[in-house]
């Protein structure tokens, strides 16, 4: 009898475990598997795999650096027509930030070199991976290998220095420091190559599907390219983060002292040097980022503001060197003069 009974509570106990295991089975189908959730699933999906230029990157919520994405598709605006005729470069977009409508644009798709415009995506992947811009880094020797012979600019930081991230920062955008791009990468991801690579998955999330970058400092490489409209794309992204907007819009900057400079040193945007002075009708060049190689011509990344608008400029490819007039920033005065008041 007693075995019997034994038997008897052991086959309850089976068919009970049985029973939850259906029900659980049941809830989790019927919690997936529906159609109204199902398409719920596909919606996060889609989200999560589309490009920035139509609309759909998020970015990380633990970031708070980062502000949410705005609409950015960029499209032709029928009702503004603005004279290209009158620029020095082959290559140029004019992007009224608002809403991203694209006013003037040539060649905008053509594969270019950016030169140092690469400086810009440099700057915010570092921004959005350094968990302390105040924290000090040291460059060491490797950090200047082979950057003298390929004569890359320099923002003047020596070997052995210790400098802070946030002035390495401005190192690469007001005098296009190479020194201070390689210092970064070395210090987020011990290497610039593997640097490289965040900044290609960056590209990729932001839609800049002509896009591909070989090093971090904008040095010429025949497989480091780009176009004019995916760095439209990507300068109208990064300007929401207040750091980079920050650094892009600063004419100057003065470092603290540091073990090798006991004064600091005063950096100065290149772009505002070649402007000197000079400015828009109506409005202001508030910022921007200048690019040269011989194979990449001039170029430029500019902010202006003109009436109550914002806008945006790239262009790239003209005629030119650093001794020559400088015929990206004067293609910046024309296009932005160009626009009536809105």
């Amino acid at each position: 009898m007693v075995r019997k009974a034994k038997k008897k509570k052991s086959g309850i106990r089976i068919l009970v475990a049985l029973l939850l295991l259906v029900g659980i089975a049941a809830f989790v189908y019927k919690s997936i598997i529906t159609p109204g959730n199902h398409q719920i699933f596909e919606e996060e999906y889609d989200d999560k795999t589309s490009s920035y230029s139509s609309l759909k990157i998020t970015p990380d919520s633990s970031d708070d650096r980062t502000t949410p994405v705005p609409p950015s598709k960029l499209t032709p605006d029928p009702s503004v027509s603005i004279s290209s005729g009158k620029l020095n470069s082959p290559n140029a977009i004019l992007i009224r930030l608002k809403d991203h409508a694209i006013l003037m644009q040539i060649k905008s798709e053509e594969k270019i070199y950016p030169a140092s415009l690469t400086k810009m995506m440099t700057a915010i992947v570092a921004i959005e991976n350094s968990p302390d811009l105040k924290e000090e880094i040291k460059l060491t020797n490797s950090t200047f290998q082979g950057l003298h012979g390929a004569d890359a600019s320099m923002a003047g930081f020596h070997p052995g220095e210790q400098v802070k991230a946030i002035d390495l920062l401005y190192g690469v955008m007001l005098p296009s420091g190479a020194e201070c791009c390689i210092g970064l990468a070395d210090q987020i991801v011990g290497s610039e190559q593997g640097f490289v690579k965040m900044m290609n998955q960056k590209a990729a999330d932001l839609g800049m599907k002509n896009t591909h970058f070989a090093n971090a400092t904008g040095l010429h490489n025949a497989n480091h390219y780009t176009t004019v409209k995916d760095l439209a794309i990507l300068l109208s992204y990064t300007l929401q983060n207040d750091t980079f907007r920050e650094i892009f819009t600063s004419s100057r900057h003065s470092t603290p002292p540091t073990n090798k400079h006991p004064g600091g040193i005063t950096f100065y945007n290149t772009m505002f040097e070649e402007l000197n002075n000079q400015n828009i009708t109506g409005g202001e060049i508030l910022g921007g980022k200048t690019g040269y190689t011989d194979e990449a011509g001039l170029c430029l990344a500019s902010l202006a503001k003109v009436g109550k608008q914002e806008y945006i400029l790239i262009t790239a490819g003209a005629k030119g060197n650093h001794k020559s007039e400088q015929y990206n920033v004067t293609d910046a005065l024309a296009a932005y003069n160009s626009l009536g008041k809105e």
